[in-house]
């Protein structure tokens, strides 16, 4: 070996001492660190998935029977808000598994810097102040994670959801910590602060009401017509045709109102949030096709007719 080997051997001999010295002090009780953190993160991961199946599962055995067999409301709402409790339980687990991760990362960081020698003190004193600071000039900021927060524990409201906030109403796309996305009926995306959402009005928790007024002739014999109506129920609660749009079947309200030439009857049936309107046709269809067999008649009502619009009569010539 020349001169010049040994001595570059040399050189490096201090640099690989160097090394394998700050990987005993620093590197080794870091990663340690880092793998306990990870260790920790995969447990409490496991242990949230387990409980969150858990409660996923109780809530679908414990749901007292099926949506087509509850009768009354109280019951029928019991059966949708169990369902509603699985889906609440699956976010508040995503929920918990973020908040695990940042929490149990964030404290192997702070720990890795104090195995590095840096005092963390001033670190968490400054972050503090800046925190305050943070805390005064982003005040919505604030509110709204905090508001997002609230929304996903409470299930207020979730993605596919039909909801009225106020500001807009439409159907949920996204739910973050800070914004709600939703899209209205006209195809409009809006984007709504988590923060000044005051109110919420969902339509698809549970089960919506799907209401028919049907005019019948005023000489009709309104007990007959309450049979008929009775029949077209149970006619629709044994089509399977309805299973997902009807959770009841449609039933006899009464007489609604009264004119000179009809008498209104009102029909109500429990139905899909989704399927209000549907529900409300399907129902019509049936009933006319009903009453059309049992020679019930409907009245032509009289309408007013404004010159120039569509479908209206052309004026009369005035005499001459």
């Amino acid at each position: 070996m020349t001169l010049a080997q040994q001595g570059g051997s040399a050189d490096r001999q201090p640099v690989v001492e160097a090394v394998l010295r700050w990987f005993i002090d620093y590197g080794l009780p870091i990663a340690i660190t880092f793998g306990v953190a990870a260790i920790i993160w995969f447990v409490l991961g496991r242990i949230i998935s387990r409980v969150t199946t858990n409660a996923v599962r109780r809530a679908a055995k414990d749901r007292p029977m099926s949506i087509r067999n509850a009768e009354h409301t109280a019951e029928l709402s019991e059966v949708l808000m169990t369902q509603r409790r699985e889906q609440r339980a699956k976010a508040l687990g995503q929920l918990l598994r973020s908040i695990m991760a940042f929490t149990v990362f964030g404290v192997a960081i702070l720990i890795a810097l104090t195995e590095m020698g840096i005092n963390i003190a001033p670190l968490m004193a400054s972050a503090g102040v800046v925190g305050v600071a943070l805390g005064f000039g982003a005040q919505t900021l604030v509110k709204d994670f905090l508001s997002g927060i609230f929304l996903v524990i409470e299930d207020q409201y979730g993605p596919g959801d039909f909801v009225d906030l106020g500001a807009a109403t439409g159907t949920i796309e996204e739910v973050t910590l800070r914004v709600t996305r939703l899209r209205d009926l006209s195809g409009v995306v809006w984007y709504v602060r988590n923060g000044e959402i005051l109110r919420v009005g969902n339509r698809s928790q549970g089960w919506t009401m799907a209401i028919v007024d049907v005019p019948v002739a005023y000489n009709e014999d309104l007990e007959r017509v309450r049979r008929i109506i009775e029949d077209v129920g149970e006619r629709m609660a044994a089509d399977s045709r309805y299973d997902a749009m009807l959770y009841a079947p449609p039933g006899y309200g009464g007489v609604e109102s009264v004119t000179g030439d009809a008498v209104f009857i009102r029909v109500f049936a429990k139905a899909a949030p989704d399927q209000q309107m549907s529900a409300a046709r399907a129902v019509r269809e049936e009933l006319k096709a009903a009453f059309d067999a049992a020679g019930v008649k409907v009245p032509v009502l009289a309408r007013s007719v404004v010159p120039g619009m569509p479908g209206s009569a052309p004026p009369s010539a005035p005499p001459a």
